[in-house]
């Protein structure tokens, strides 16, 4: 009954009950008769139990294997024979039993004999014997060492060094499969030592024990690793350096690593891995930046980029995933450590100029990987600043500064949104966050490092010609204002306006812009050249509500506009039904409009002056306490020429208009005679009929020809005058800005500057009483820059001046403390 209970205890998965033959027999009738229940205590399986006259128990004889294993010395001689046999290469002559014996043997040791501890200690034995000579083995096979130099003259050497290297990486390839191999099949035939006695005595797993058992002779023996490592650093610099495909044409490098995780370790590997592969390419970086590309940075970044992509490669085809960023990080620093100033200063330039953003962005992100964020970023400021600084120093090209540093700042910013960005931070709710996860893209937004980095740039670089960058703008904002949205729709209209005010914010020179852009306003308010009134309406606003509230002047003059015209509809419905209506008139308060009398003398036609006195009793009537000044310089005029090719509406400036009447009475007139009859500035007279006689529009000739006024030329009435269209637009000199008028509106800011400064230092001492002269210094700027950055020594004069008129003085004790004087 012993062996039946053993049978019966068999793992599930066993098949020992296949060897025995289906053989028994009872010693009785079959089947049995049934017999009554002896008794009323009898359960009742024994009742239906069935059972012979005699009542004798039925006896079961299990034929095919004994009752009883001996624990023979014998018996297990010839499992450790097999054990042998199993891990040990070569057979030989054979197995001593079939893997169906030896599975029942193991059995009868382990479970009929209780034999296990012996049976482990014997595997354990035939482990380290086995194990041992594996080590042996390898130890013997040729081995090389490192001795690639990477020079032309030792390819043939490093060919067979990789070669022999190859070879022993495949024979340790072989090793660790064949012996992983026999330690599968011996847990399979040595099944009932795993599942018995090592979980009854809690050892190791025979799986556990040959693994440690080889790792412990052959991945902790110093000179095998040694030669391991070396055989791996030759293969893989030989198929960098030589583009020598080892590794793309055998398995050998992934079955090593598939094996180096099997027996853990493959971290130690990967460690080693990386260092060889940052060693190379740190030699590498020096051979190419001392050598081919010694004067050439940008080829030097062409080429390493190339060679990042390799290694991504390779490691892709080499080793697993989680270590494909490892060795691309340290690729990545090794080529670029040290380097990234010099390539940046040498590339970044040339990519912004020619908008090589690609480069731009994969620079970015490799100096990003290589820790290098600042320098890329500092380089891009000194870049973006130096720009600036030649644009606006370059005083011959000043009509196109505004625009040069639009396109400046177009590119640059163009390259912070598409090369420097970063995925954008979103904090999510706890709602949110049990939401379904999508697989959008995640969204990026720019860099603030960047962002800040080109406000800096831009301020730095208008502080090279103070004053003349804010002028500029106001003038560009001007032209556009003129020519208007063309074919543009309002929207980009508006972010063209936008971009161009945009560069307002860098500026310190607030009130130079405010001052050129007001008077440019003004002037396109009195001689209707603004293109629509609806933007500039806008572009006031913003101005006003975004930038400076003191821009709340121009909106007093759309006011004095509107109420002027609301005058002149007043002032013509007084006329009689059949005078005509040729006046029209802007009355304008000097407060609001940054004009000034000037040129009064002109001498203007008889109707003309007719009309203006007309106008002048009119106005008296309304208000008697009010002068009129008259301010011919923003006139214009609108007259009819008839010339051969038709009627034609020319619009002109007053003085244009002066001179163009004169030849209704003459068609020929001198230089001098003009004058005469005109009685304007010298230089006014020449430039307005430069613009006449000169220019696209000729409405009169000039004899003898050329650009210049002289005081010998004669002009004369064209009537050979042609232009497509009837109404003809001349430009005049009140249209451009003249030097002149440039440096006028520069002293009247400079003089208003003088005056907000003293505001602000009486204001300060007021509130005050006492400061130190330093302290009152810092106080000034502070109240000011909002306005305009003033210079020390400016503060300084404004103070001497103020202590002279006695607003404050000197302590006596301490020269250097102020008293303000009630």
């Amino acid at each position: 009954m012993a062996s039946v209970l053993q049978l019966l205890t068999l793992p599930a998965h066993s098949k020992g009950f296949t060897a025995i033959p289906d053989s028994i027999t009872t010693t009785e009738s079959y089947p049995p008769t049934k017999t009554p229940r002896l008794d009323g205590d009898s359960d009742s399986p024994s009742a239906a139990r069935g059972s012979n006259r005699t009542n004798q128990p039925i006896k079961i004889q299990v034929i095919g294997t004994t009752t009883q294993r001996s624990r023979t010395p014998r018996a297990s001689l010839s499992l450790q024979q097999c054990i042998r046999r199993l891990l040990t290469r070569d057979n030989g002559g054979g197995l001593p039993a079939t893997f169906e014996a030896i599975y029942n043997e193991c059995f009868s040791v382990v479970c009929v004999s209780n034999a296990g501890e012996g049976l482990y200690a014997t595997l354990k034995l035939e482990l380290e014997q086995v194990v041992s000579s594996l080590c042996r083995e390898l130890l013997s096979l040729p081995k090389t060492t490192p001795t690639l130099k990477s020079s032309p003259e030792s390819d043939d050497a490093d060919v067979a060094a990789a070669s022999v290297a190859k070879e022993w990486i495949n024979k340790f390839v072989k090793t660790c499969k064949e012996f992983e191999g026999k330690v599968a099949l011996l847990q399979s035939l040595l099944t009932y030592l795993d599942q018995v006695y090592v979980q009854r005595t809690q050892v190791a797993t025979i799986r556990k024990l040959a693994f440690s058992t080889f790792v412990r002779s052959i991945f902790e023996n110093p000179q095998l690793m040694v030669t391991l490592r070396n055989s791996v650093r030759t293969v893989i610099t030989a198929e960098r350096y030589l583009r020598m495909s080892f590794a793309e044409k055998t398995e050998d490098i992934p079955s090593l690593i598939s094996h180096l995780y099997t027996h853990h370790q493959y971290s130690a590997f990967e460690e080693f891995y990386r260092e060889v592969t940052w060693q190379y390419y740190e030699r590498k970086s020096s051979e190419l930046a001392e050598g081919v590309f010694q004067n050439n940075p940008k080829e030097f970044f062409n080429e390493i980029q190339k060679l990042i992509e390799e290694e991504v490669q390779r490691s892709k085809l080499l080793l697993p995933v989680g270590s494909w960023s490892i060795i691309r990080d340290a690729t990545v620093k090794a080529l670029l450590g040290g380097r990234m100033n010099w390539i940046a200063a040498n590339t970044i330039g040339d990519y912004l100029n020619h908008r090589d953003f690609k480069n731009l962005k994969a620079m970015n992100e490799l100096f990003s990987d290589a820790e290098g964020d600042k320098v890329i970023c500092s380089v891009f400021k000194v870049h973006i600043e130096k720009t600036v600084q030649s644009i606006v120093k370059d005083a011959a090209a000043d009509d196109t500064m505004a625009q040069r540093l639009l396109d400046c700042r177009a590119v640059a910013d163009a390259a912070i949104k598409k090369c420097f960005v970063e995925e954008q931070v979103t904090l999510m709710d706890s709602d949110a966050s049990k939401a379904e996860s999508t697989s959008t893209v995640p969204v990026k937004r720019p860099r603030q490092e960047f962002i800040y980095a080109l406000t800096d740039a831009f301020t730095v670089g208008f502080k090279a010609r103070r004053n003349k960058p804010a002028e500029m703008i106001a003038r560009h904002l001007d032209k556009l204002m003129r020519k208007g949205q063309g074919a543009m729709s309002d929207a980009e209209f508006e972010v063209l306006l936008d971009s161009a005010l945009g560069l307002y914010r860098f500026t310190d020179d607030k009130d130079v812009f405010r001052g050129f852009y007001l008077r440019a306003l003004a002037k396109r308010l009195l001689l209707e050249r603004s293109a629509s009134q609806d933007f500039e309406s806008a572009v006031l606003k913003k101005l006003k509500d975004q930038y400076d509230p003191e821009f709340s002047l121009g909106e007093e003059m759309f006011s004095d506009l509107t109420l002027s015209r609301e005058l002149m509809v007043e002032y013509n419905n007084k006329l009689p039904a059949d005078a005509p209506r040729r006046l029209s008139a802007m009355v304008l308060k000097p407060a609001a409009w940054p004009y000034s009398t000037q040129d009064q003398n002109i001498v203007l036609p008889s109707d003309m002056l007719l009309e203006l006195d007309a106008f002048g009793k009119f106005y008296k009537t309304k208000h008697s306490n009010r002068k009129l000044i008259p301010q011919y310089n923003v006139a214009s005029a609108t007259i009819i020429g008839h010339f051969k090719a038709g009627k034609k509406e020319l619009s002109v400036s007053l003085h244009q208009a002066i001179i163009l009447l004169l030849f209704n009475t003459s068609t020929e007139m001198s230089f001098s005679e003009i004058f005469n009859e005109v009685r304007m500035v010298d230089s006014l007279l020449r430039l307005t009929l430069q613009s006449l006689a000169c220019g696209k529009k000729k409405v009169l000739r000039k004899v003898p020809l050329g650009r210049d006024i002289n005081d010998s030329d004669i002009f004369q009435f064209n009537d050979d005058f042609e232009d497509s269209r009837a109404k003809v637009h001349i430009n005049s000199i009140q249209a451009k800005v003249s030097q002149e008028e440039s440096k006028q509106t520069q002293t009247a800011i400079d003089s208003e500057r003088m005056l907000t400064l003293d505001a602000a230092i009486v204001r300060i001492m007021k509130a005050k009483k006492e400061l130190l002269h330093s302290q009152l210094i810092n106080a000034t700027t502070d109240a000011v820059k909002n306005h305009f950055v003033p210079e020390v020594k400016h503060i300084k004069a404004r103070i001497e001046k103020l202590m002279e008129q006695e607003y404050m003085r000197r302590d006596e004790d301490q020269p250097q403390k102020l008293l303000y004087v009630a």
